[in-house]
């Protein structure tokens, strides 16, 4: 079986987004970017299933600028064992990632391609689905488990009412949830030996994709300051209080 796990460069987790002056987007400048958690999340599925003799070969792609390479190279050092790059400085929106994705199908011909199911940074949660219903295959979004088959894999995934599992059909679509595993850290030989892994650079216009941005940012701006709470004396004093705000 074939893998192909698409992974993104965000702000790092850790990091406090900082809001341009003029409101138009997010800072980047001198920020420090890592690959997207959920992102982790899928590659470490596919070196799993690797692993456990279920799939043959994991190809990493990302779309975004130069620097994604970076990126790259830690999911071929965690374990991928090669990389596509479609380079482009444009803010590429699901739709646009998912049509690139649908030309890297076609050409690398996956049996399963596996994406954490949002991105940290625009939280849309949207590319797996759109990528699924380009390609009319089957999808198991928010997995926590997924156990290849023959021609088949169960994905056990999170929802409201608890936990579902669904059986696709192979060629399918998979997008990763938290609890699906614990993403591993790369060594150091690892971190070396991916420095000679292949790695191809690609431009949307090399898959006749128009990544032209459709939507249109008009405002970003700092989420309000959270204010400080009542301080009670006693429980009496604090349920006259939720009854006041209708909750008691």
């Amino acid at each position: 079986m074939k893998l192909l796990v698409a992974v993104k460069r965000v702000i790092d987790y850790n990091v406090k987004p900082r809001v341009k002056m003029d409101g138009s987007g997010v800072d980047l400048a001198n920020v420090k970017m890592s690959m997207n958690p959920f992102d982790e999340i899928a590659v470490e599925e596919a070196i799993r299933l690797k692993e456990a003799g279920k799939a043959e070969e994991i190809v990493a792609v990302s779309v975004g600028p130069a620097k994604a390479q970076e990126t790259l190279r830690t999911a071929l050092a965690m374990g991928a064992d090669r990389a596509i790059l479609i380079q482009t400085d444009e803010d590429v929106e699901p739709l646009g990632v998912a049509k690139l994705l649908e030309k890297v199908v076609a050409d690398e011909g996956p049996d399963m391609v596996i994406l954490g199911k949002q991105a940290i940074d625009d939280d849309s949660n949207a590319t797996g689905q759109m990528l699924a219903a380009l390609l009319d295959w089957p999808q198991g979004t928010f997995a926590s488990k997924v156990e290849p088959g023959d021609g088949s894999v169960d994905v056990t995934r999170e929802v409201d009412g608890g936990l579902e599992t669904v059986k696709l059909q192979l060629p399918a679509i998979v997008t990763t949830d938290l609890r699906l595993n614990e993403p591993r850290y790369a060594s150091l030989p690892n971190i070396m030996k991916a420095k000679k892994k292949p790695l191809d650079t690609m431009t949307p216009e090399d898959y006749g994709v128009d990544v032209a941005r459709r939507l249109t940012i008009t405002n970003v701006a700092e989420p309000p300051k959270r204010e400080a709470g009542d301080k009670v004396d006693n429980v009496d004093e604090l349920v006259a209080k939720l009854k006041a705000l209708g909750v008691a």
